[in-house]
């Protein structure tokens, strides 16, 4: 790694493995450290203690992704724009920076110039695309709020500054809020449907878009375990009854595997995606081939992130034609250009729950640990208790 020659005030965000601290800003020295007792974590240094918070979530890439990139962030803006090292944050530190989130500028160190995702050793590569919504301020803050608790218990820190904030302790799972509403769902189907097909190269693209977006639905599989999977992962079996029905072994979060019902539509769209492809209807047991094809290299599974590209391509397609509908729908437009793969796990859920399906069968088909984290997508119990009491519980005022 090379050394900054520069204040680190007049240089752009780098990642932090990038990253060479002066001594006042490593944490060594830090106000906040913990003085006697025995420490838990031989960390000497603020880097390489959130280095051993994040070694916990080896197992779980895309959390450890996320929970990475939120803890570079803060790092990041407090030695080189607030002249602290992280373990001297205060409590009204964290309150600016959270006011920091929902607008980092100075915009020419923080966010990316081009929306189109760069490596991180990229010289345009920032931390941000651009401002977080309420929603995400608050993700990240519950992600800060459980470091800084990790290495109060760890005996790194001596306290954790984000406690004192309000309802901070009993913080609630919030309710799921980035889905797609049924007209905003059917618009991308629609978008999918009318892609071209006039080449063999956009004939392939627009078999896998529509397969992709098929098993994210269908199966409710998060963006990484479509990557992981391979087409032998579909099996079929005869039920107590004697009927045969096709499942599908997916190895998701914390390298656990469940089995996910493959529905007689989802195997239909299965060999039709087989077929665009010039493969048989179904999978031959232990078939290595991944369940999303590349245009090119048939073999090579796509990573999670040029999934993300293909979907993000097809939600912009999605919000143009629905920009094109009139200016009542600029707001749904919207949205949908900001989706992501992810949103596409919370909408099947959401949906699934619309059509009264039993929450246990959602959170197995889902592989979450709790029905909590599943009753997350209960809109619709949401929106009809909001409609009784609207209806039946008026106070009457004459005038």
């Amino acid at each position: 790694m090379e050394s900054c020659q520069l204040p680190l005030a007049t240089l752009p965000a780098t990642p932090i493995e990038r990253l060479r601290l002066p001594a006042e800003l490593s944490g060594a020295a830090g106000t906040n450290r913990a003085r006697g007792g025995t420490p838990q974590i031989s960390a000497a240094e603020d880097l390489a203690a959130v280095t051993a918070w994040l070694a916990r979530y080896a197992d779980t890439p895309t959390t450890l992704q996320t929970y990475r990139r939120e803890v570079e962030r803060l790092l990041l803006w407090a030695v080189m724009q607030h002249g602290k090292p992280l373990s001297s944050l205060t409590h009204e530190d964290l309150l600016v920076y959270e006011r920091f989130l929902a607008d980092p500028q100075p915009a020419w160190r923080w966010v990316m110039a081009s929306r189109k995702k760069l490596a991180r050793g990229a010289p345009e590569w920032r931390p941000f695309a651009g401002p977080l919504s309420p929603v995400s301020v608050r993700h990240t803050m519950v992600i800060l709020n459980g470091l800084f608790a990790w290495l109060v218990d760890a005996g790194y820190l001596a306290g954790n500054p984000l406690s004192l904030a309000r309802s901070r302790r009993s913080l609630p799972k919030p309710r799921i809020t980035r889905y797609l509403s049924h007209d905003m769902w059917q618009a991308v189907k629609d978008a999918t449907d009318a892609m071209p097909v006039e080449t063999e190269r956009d004939r392939l693209h627009a078999a896998r878009c529509r397969w992709l977006l098929t098993v994210l639905y269908l199966g409710g599989l998060r963006a990484a375990e479509v990557a992981s999977t391979r087409m032998g992962a579909f099996f079929c079996r005869r039920d107590s009854q004697g009927m045969e029905r096709w499942w599908m072994e997916v190895t998701g979060k914390g390298n656990k595997t469940r089995l996910v019902p493959a529905t007689d539509e989802l195997m239909v769209e299965l060999a039709r995606y087989r077929n665009a492809n010039g493969l048989p209807p179904a999978p031959s047991p232990g078939e290595d081939r991944p369940i999303v094809l590349p245009v090119i290299g048939r073999e090579r599974a796509l990573s999670r992130g040029a999934l993300h590209l293909v979907l993000k391509e097809i939600f912009a397609l999605a919000a143009e034609q629905l920009r094109a509908r009139g200016p009542e729908w600029a707001s749904r437009a919207e949205v949908l250009a900001s989706a992501s793969a992810h949103w596409l796990r919370h909408t099947a859920g959401s949906h699934m729950t619309d059509q009264q399906v039993d929450l246990r069968f959602v959170r197995d088909n889902f592989g979450h640990a709790s029905i909590a984290t599943t009753s997350a997508y209960l809109h619709t119990e949401d929106d009809a208790r909001h409609a009784a009491t609207q209806d039946r519980h008026r106070i009457g005022w004459k005038r």
